[in-house]
């Protein structure tokens, strides 16, 4: 039995996670009902309403799932798998939250006009067509400049904890139990792990929290998020950035011992996918693992099915529903590597795939 100390030690631990968990769930719905509301209904006054494939939402199943979330989130923490979030540990700015918030609500009114608008393609221009694909240069989810301003990068993180209500961060944390297991036996300081769409570098700064010696590539096709990364994770040691494209990332033969890749496939067309697994492939040494992080498919939570299916209609993601239907297992195997564990976490699968010894 554990000393009383501990007792209490951990009591306390979990209250504070409980309380500030509440918190940012606060903040965050707030916002995300604001832009919910800017932004409007999925079909237009007047327009017929779209044929849906899929059952009524199962709500009671969406609360359980987020609720199972923060259980599970806290389980990891408590047990060691991975340390209290640096977010949760340290103590908020107030004027970085009012700065934040006024951002967001401002860009909210943009980005309802450009729904409305059907501007998808304000990005696109001769001058970036000659360096990025044609497929990249779009304005997903409507923002504003797409992924090609500083501005853009600034907001990026509070838009996609907004659209999660909070849940963003738990779910990218589940990938850490993978990485635990990836570098079990083995001197973090002595492996690499390269991170694909690496965005601001958020998901890293848990990462390197984590394991500090552990070699690391942050690899994004947009300047402005790698600039915004590197300014991230200028704390850490041990981090090369490089702006590439990950169908063609430059590196190695055999190089890595752990790839991830966080909410990157779905925002790839099908034939794009099939090139970026196969370049995972290449990278990875034998018995490398890739822990693969994005949304849940069609018939992984049945009753949630029909928020995969109406995503898209509310938010300019024009791969989404193609990815939803993907075969993962067949689409990494066809570039020779093998399903391994797979965790489900509200809204987000956690899959690895090993590269054969």
């Amino acid at each position: 039995m554990a000393p009383l100390s501990t007792v209490i030690a951990n009591g306390a631990k979990r209250g504070a996670y409980g309380a500030t968990q509440a918190a940012r769930i606060l903040w965050f719905t707030g916002h995300y009902a604001y832009g919910r509301r800017k932004m409007g209904p999925l079909t237009e006054p007047g327009a017929a309403p779209y044929a849906e494939e899929f059952a009524p939402l199962d709500r009671e199943r969406l609360k359980n799932a987020f609720r199972e979330l923060f259980q599970r989130d806290w389980k990891n923490i408590e047990t060691g798998q991975y340390k209290m979030p640096v977010d949760l540990r340290q103590r908020p700015s107030f004027a970085k939250l009012w700065k934040q918030s006024r951002d967001y609500l401002s860009d909210a009114d943009k980005v309802a006009r450009r729904k409305a608008a059907k501007g998808h393609s304000e990005v696109y221009s001769l001058a970036y067509k000659e360096k990025f694909p044609r497929y990249y240069l779009q304005n997903f989810h409507y923002q504003t400049d797409g992924w090609m301003s500083e501005s853009s990068a600034d907001r990026y993180d509070m838009q996609v904890e907004t659209l999660f209500t909070g849940a963003a961060g738990p779910m990218r944390r589940q990938a850490l139990p993978f990485i635990k297991k990836a570098l079990e036996g083995k001197d973090a300081s002595t492996a690499h792990l390269l991170d694909l769409g690496c965005g601001t570098g958020r998901f890293l700064g848990e990462v390197k929290d984590n394991w500090p010696q552990l070699n690391v590539t942050a690899l994004d096709l947009s300047p402005a998020y790698i600039g915004k990364a590197r300014a991230n994770l200028g704390r850490w040691k041990d981090i090369a950035f490089v702006q590439e494209n990950a169908e063609a990332t430059g590196l190695p033969d055999a190089s890595c011992d752990i790839v991830t890749a966080v909410y990157l496939f779905h925002e790839l067309p099908p034939a794009v996918r099939k090139r970026v697994a196969a370049e995972i492939a290449r990278v990875l040494k034998p018995g490398g693992i890739l822990v693969q992080v994005d949304t849940i498919q069609y018939g992984d939570e049945p009753g949630l099915d029909i928020l995969l299916e109406n995503f898209p209609r509310g938010f300019h993601e024009p791969y989404y529903d193609s990815y939803c239907r993907e075969d993962l297992q067949s689409l990494f195997a066809d570039a020779g590597l093998d399903k391994q564990d797979e965790t489900l976490a509200f809204l987000t699968k956690v899959t690895g795939f090993k590269k054969p010894v």
